[in-house]
């Protein structure tokens, strides 16, 4: 397990009178446990299970096709193993929380995760046990990264950017988007990551469209670039995005990246311990404005074990920031009917300020592409 997640749920559970806490989504297991069960996140019926209890103690409940895999990980702490088709997993629950005599305990676990069906066993099996939704708990847990968290993240978003950046340097008119896709991916692994979510290139008119994935599509001289990945490593996520041009930006189109790059730089000196999320973006909405587009809801948001996470920088957003947040903050426009441009970066709140963890690829000016 990982001991210094593991004493920040300790003291989360002394501070809300819990005697444990489960962990069950793919996300909270890696969190918990420091390791990603590999065909967790693909079958939503294979659980994996941490507990971890106010005095210590910590377990694993895992199913018989990944138990070497755990074992081999070195998590430590109880294992129980469940065979698949025969065994219930919650039974093994129930049986790992009675041997540590929590039979009478208030237990946190994810209610947005668990499946009703689940529930009702748990219910059933544990009628002395009263459960306590805990999935804001975790949130505000994971909100707040460990050193170590936070340099995994660091080393990852370089990656990522740097995969991103190289991939354009590559572009020129003729190539297809899925050709621009497999340089991408190509560079991501070879940096290092481990996997990757969320994959989107968008050339021309389809820089619009805000999540799409790679087509047949041919590049064209004066085509507008959005390339985006989540490189992922160890269950954890880093968000970049890059905008580039074949050839030449006309004058909007300069004008337009000039403003986001502004309101990137705007967010970042604001960004410092005390801060507060809807100010950061008020700050955005000011500089954004001047171009007379529809902005979008928030500027930046939270990352780490999931894609987006608390702290939002957005017009429902209202926390303070504090030292170990990492966020991705994305200035960003889609015109209907024409083009997008995005520039996401990946940012660590330190003690006095904030710093640029995507720092790979240099994005004040539009990239320029398509030249021999």
């Amino acid at each position: 397990m990982n001991q210094e997640i593991v004493a920040k749920q300790q003291k989360a559970m002394t501070e809300n009178g819990l005697d444990a806490l489960i962990s069950i989504s793919p996300e909270n297991v890696a969190y918990t446990s420091g390791i990603v069960v590999p065909s967790q996140p693909l079958m939503r019926w294979r659980h994996a299970i941490c507990v971890a209890t106010a005095d210590g103690r910590t377990a694993m409940v895992v199913v018989d096709m990944e138990e070497t895999t755990v074992r081999g990980s070195a998590v430590g702490g109880d294992l129980r193993v469940y065979r698949e088709f025969i065994e219930d997993p919650m039974d093994k629950l129930c049986d790992l929380l009675s041997d540590f005599k929590l039979g009478q305990a208030r237990i946190g676990i994810e209610m947005a995760y668990l499946p009703a069906r689940d529930h009702l066993t748990l219910h059933k099996r544990l009628a002395g046990v009263t459960l306590v939704p805990a999935d804001e708990m975790f949130s505000d847990l994971r909100m707040i990264k460990t050193q170590e968290e936070v340099n995994l993240l660091s080393g990852l978003s370089r990656i990522t950017d740097r995969a991103i950046g190289d991939a354009l340097k590559s572009a020129r008119r003729g190539m297809t988007e899925m050709d621009l896709a497999g340089l991408l991916l190509k560079g991501i692994f070879a940096g290092g990551a481990e996997n990757f979510k969320l994959m989107i290139i968008a050339a021309g008119e389809r820089s619009q469209y805000p999540n799409v994935g790679p087509t047949d599509r041919v590049l064209q001289q004066g085509d507008i670039i959005r390339m985006e990945i989540f490189g992922v490593k160890r269950g954890y996520h880093t968000g970049v995005c890059r905008t580039a041009i074949v050839g030449e930006p006309t004058p909007e189109q300069a004008k337009i990246w000039a403003n986001l790059i502004e309101c990137k730089y705007s967010v970042m000196d604001m960004i410092k311990p005390g801060a507060n999320a809807k100010e950061v973006y008020q700050r955005f909405l000011k500089k954004f404005s001047e171009l007379g587009f529809d902005p979008i809801s928030f500027v930046g948001h939270g990352i780490g074990l999931s894609l987006h996470e608390e702290p939002y920088l957005g017009r429902y957003g209202g926390r303070n920031l504090e030292e170990g947040m990492v966020l991705a903050i994305e200035p960003l426009v889609f015109i209907p009917g024409r083009f997008g441009m995005q520039n996401k970066d990946m940012i660590a709140v330190t003690k006095t300020g904030c710093e640029l963890l995507s720092d790979s690829t240099p994005t004040d000016e539009l990239i320029r592409v398509g030249f021999l």
